[in-house]
């Protein structure tokens, strides 16, 4: 399946960019293949635009933002975060600016300290993060990071629980344990909720992180798969700590996809330094980026055409969401040999 041939994956939100990076100057970003520019308007919030001036399609994105407005760098157009021309220089200050002159804005959010943007109509909400806004967690911001491969490869990676025995050697992964050693799936109105219990080994680094003497552990799961492309994995152990990851593959294109991590945790920055979380997890994120990037980014959702084992359940329900999806709107699969001129 090729992302940017099938549209209703445009309306789904998708975070852009972290909140810090729109602090002082415009910032351009590419959304299936839509050229965008994010700015914070006169409110202090993240607004979004097709990043071409109206006047003579100049990259707004190289301009500036003055007074909450984006500013053209051609000929000092500014817009507010609807898309309006609120400025022309050239005209008179008593002068009714065209209604016309107006640039395409899209859907702009605030939420997990990033910048969410939907290009069309939502077809579900901002994945909700309970533990977000629960005092008992602390939210740590990881990787922000271009990956060469397609965001529902790394969702069906995010539920497998046979490739760490395999992938994560120097990490988790557990010769004895394959394969989980419980596995349950749920259908929801959002995506899917998985349970599971792995065994995983605890080497040195984060038997530090997790306050535990032990060379072995076990996972407690409860994962969630938001449509399209967010997982949130709620990693419980023994001892009482979660440490959770939600990441979210934002769609470049159909090839590139833009990594957004962070994690919560119920402990504290005096118990365990955030840069000591981050390590680890970018350990386990290098050893996953290493092998996706391998793989074929044109998925099919049709299971004829790739071969699959009893922990590939997760991986199959979310290609069955999503063929319904694509038949809920009328939309039928495209792939590189439906596209071929």
């Amino acid at each position: 399946m090729l992302v940017t041939k099938q549209p209703v994956f445009r309306n789904f939100w998708y975070p852009i960019a972290p909140l810090a990076k729109l602090s002082d100057r415009p910032y351009s970003f590419t959304l299936l293949e839509e050229k965008l520019v994010l700015w914070l308007d006169a409110q202090g919030q993240p607004a979004a635009a097709q990043d071409r001036c109206c006047h003579r399609s100049a990259q707004l994105s190289l301009g500036t933002v003055k007074n909450g407005c984006i500013t053209c760098p051609y000929h000092g157009w500014q817009f507010d975060e609807a898309g309006q021309c609120c400025n022309v220089p050239q005209l008179a200050d008593d002068a009714l600016i065209p209604k016309t002159y107006q640039i395409q804005s899209y859907r702009c959010e605030a939420r997990y300290g990033y910048a969410w943007v939907c290009l069309g109509e939502p077809l579900q909400p901002i994945p909700h993060i309970p533990e977000a806004d629960d005092p008992a967690y602390r939210l740590i911001h990881e990787f922000y990071e271009p990956w060469n491969c397609a965001g529902l490869r790394v969702m069906e990676n995010e539920l497998d629980l046979a490739h760490p025995t395999f992938v994560h050697t120097t990490t988790f992964g557990s010769e004895e344990h394959p394969i989980p050693d419980h596995l349950e799936t749920e259908e929801t109105d959002y995506g899917l909720k998985i349970r599971a219990t792995l065994g995983v080994v605890n080497p040195e680094l984060q038997q530090k992180n997790l306050n535990m003497a032990e060379s072995q552990t076990q996972r407690l799961l409860d994962m969630d798969w938001f449509m399209p492309f967010t997982c949130c994995l709620r990693i419980n152990y023994p001892n009482g700590l979660t440490h959770m990851i939600v990441n979210t593959m934002t769609p470049i294109s159909d090839g590139r996809s833009q990594m957004v991590q962070f994690c919560l945790r119920n402990d504290t920055e005096a118990e365990l330094k955030a840069v000591d979380a981050i390590a680890f997890d970018r350990q386990v994120t290098l050893e996953d980026q290493a092998i996706l990037e391998t793989t074929d980014y044109d998925v099919p959702l049709e299971s004829k055409y790739e071969q699959h084992m009893m922990t590939d359940k997760p991986g199959l329900l979310i290609r069955r969401r999503l063929a319904a999806l694509l038949k809920a709107h009328g939309e039928t699969e495209q792939t590189r040999s439906t596209t071929k001129p």
